[in-house]
């Protein structure tokens, strides 16, 4: 393992990116504007980023719609994207220990996450579509002898890509990969939080002969560049994670231009279960921490209500309260470091919000709360817990996006059930439990996209990832996220007798 003095000195030979990429070169906004990138490790000023705006969304766009149109792309055979989309994976590879800097640097998250987490998975994403792109078959519909009818997958287009700041690099693959997998050209609006991963693999994508146009990335804030994106007239598809606020715009703006296509991964507010016959109190305790804890708390599908059957809860929190005791606030840039920084001063000040909120509900504090490492100049909360979480309280119902856990009781299985699905979203669920007919009749019932029994966050990359209700709809991952970005077409051939 390096040392801190190690990281911090690769950090000092690291170049960052400074330009995006459109029609495959690297460029600046038109008008030449910047912002400046904040790092939440020490709220520093990592550098400046091109602010770019609907002039540069109208030429990433263009550059994205004549790569289409004349096929340099979408007609090369199979083997040819593949070839290319594997020689970007090895680029990404080769630059692994520099990609996760970046992402370290931009998000707080641990060095230790973005190495062996984060910038493994948006790599594995590459090579998982472009072995799967030849995967995708048609159908042969059961017409008579004198008519032949095909169904075949037909690529949408241009489509547009807005990412979130959290996994800033493995979101951006699971959406571009199989977009490009399917033969689409992509234009990718990253998070002004979070750009420099993107830009940099933009780079990459053009070393690994990917053809100019095929992979725009445009840098900026959602306003006005991610609005133009997704009012665009000839983007044929936005595909989005992020806040519900958001996607209520982008539906809204598909309305007003050309009635693209939407696909929407929203918030969450994920309960996890915990049966009293649960097989191994330690593993639940320690998953009903991290579950929530993992990034900060600033993951979508978070554990942030943990619910405990009545007879077993203080012995529970007990164990939960212990294993999140453990958990030292660092330096994200320290190998040792398993709890980093939250992405900005904005999103500190919102978990901080909904933590005087809790306190006054009447929620009771049960650990944490509090800002901490104030002199690094830096966002940093450290892991909090509240019990005795009223079902009607704000914690139990809106997402904190924040290391925020709010624990409630039940009594039985109806109960539970009850309480679980008593939200607006619908995206992530898990229980504990040692009877196999509980599991399969609680797993069934839970109206969430992703169930994990005996387990948390335990699914990868070849099950769909998606969610109901207010979690949004579509599904990223596995071979079913290949299909969204492509239209199926039928054809018909009629058959002529040759014989008479």
């Amino acid at each position: 393992m390096q040392t801190l003095a190690e990281v911090r000195a690769a950090v000092e030979r690291l170049a960052l990116p400074e330009r995006g990429t459109i029609g495959g070169r690297l460029t600046a906004a038109a008008d030449g504007a910047t912002f400046e990138n904040v790092s939440p490790r020490d709220g520093r000023v990592l550098g400046l980023v091109p602010r770019m705006g609907a002039a540069d969304i109208d030429a990433a766009v263009a550059a994205a719609r004549a790569a289409f149109e004349d096929g340099r792309w979408r007609t090369l055979t199979p083997k040819a994207r593949k070839r290319i989309l594997f020689a970007l994976a090895d680029r990404m590879e080769a630059e692994a220990d520099e990609l996760a800097l970046m992402e370290t640097l931009d998000t707080g998250k641990p060095i230790t996450d973005s190495r062996n987490i984060d910038i493994p998975l948006a790599i594995q994403t590459v090579r998982w579509y472009a072995e799967a792109l030849d995967k995708v078959y048609g159908e042969v519909g059961p017409g008579n002898a004198a008519k032949l009818s095909i169904a075949v997958h037909e690529p949408l287009g241009v489509i547009g890509a807005i990412t979130p700041w959290n996994f800033p690099l493995h979101m951006a693959m699971w959406k571009v990969a199989p977009a490009l997998a399917m033969g689409n050209s992509v234009v990718l609006k990253p998070a002004e939080q979070s750009p420099l991963t993107a830009m940099r693999v933009a780079e990459l994508a053009i070393e690994a002969g990917l053809p100019a146009g095929c992979f725009n990335v445009v840098t900026g804030f959602g306003d006005p560049a991610g609005a133009a994106l997704a009012r665009h007239m000839d983007v044929d598809m936005i595909t989005f994670t992020g806040s519900g606020p958001v996607g209520r715009k982008l539906m809204i703006y598909s309305g007003e231009s050309n009635l693209k296509r939407v696909s929407l991964e929203l918030g969450g507010k994920a309960p996890q279960i915990v049966f009293a016959d649960c097989p191994d109190f330690d593993a639940a305790a320690e998953a009903a921490a991290w579950g929530v804890f993992f990034n900060q708390g600033e993951v979508c599908t978070a554990a942030s209500r943990l619910l405990v059957q009545q007879e077993i809860a203080d012995e529970f929190m007990a164990k939960v309260v212990e294993v999140a005791r453990s958990i030292r606030v660092g330096d994200p840039l320290d190998p040792a470091t398993r709890f980093g920084a939250m992405v900005s001063r904005e999103q500190l000040g919102t978990a901080l919000r909904y933590i005087d909120t809790a306190r006054n509900e009447g929620d009771r504090l049960l650990l944490g709360g509090r800002q901490v490492r104030t002199d690094s100049g830096g966002f940093y909360l450290e892991p909090t817990i509240f019990d005795c979480v009223a079902e009607s309280s704000t914690l139990a119902r809106e997402e904190v996006f924040g290391p925020v856990l709010g624990a409630l009781t039940f009594k039985d299985t109806k109960d539970a059930l009850r309480i679980a699905n008593d939200t607006i979203y619908g995206l992530a669920s898990g229980l504990w439990t040692g009877s196999l007919d509980r599991a399969m009749t609680v797993s069934r019932q839970l109206r969430a996209g992703l169930v994990w029994v005996n387990g948390w966050d335990a699914c990868d990359i070849t099950m769909p990832f998606g969610g109901f209700k207010q979690s949004g709809f579509g599904r990223d991952r596995s071979l079913h996220a290949m299909h969204k970005y492509a239209d199926l077409k039928s054809i018909t051939f009629t058959v002529r007798d040759t014989n008479t």
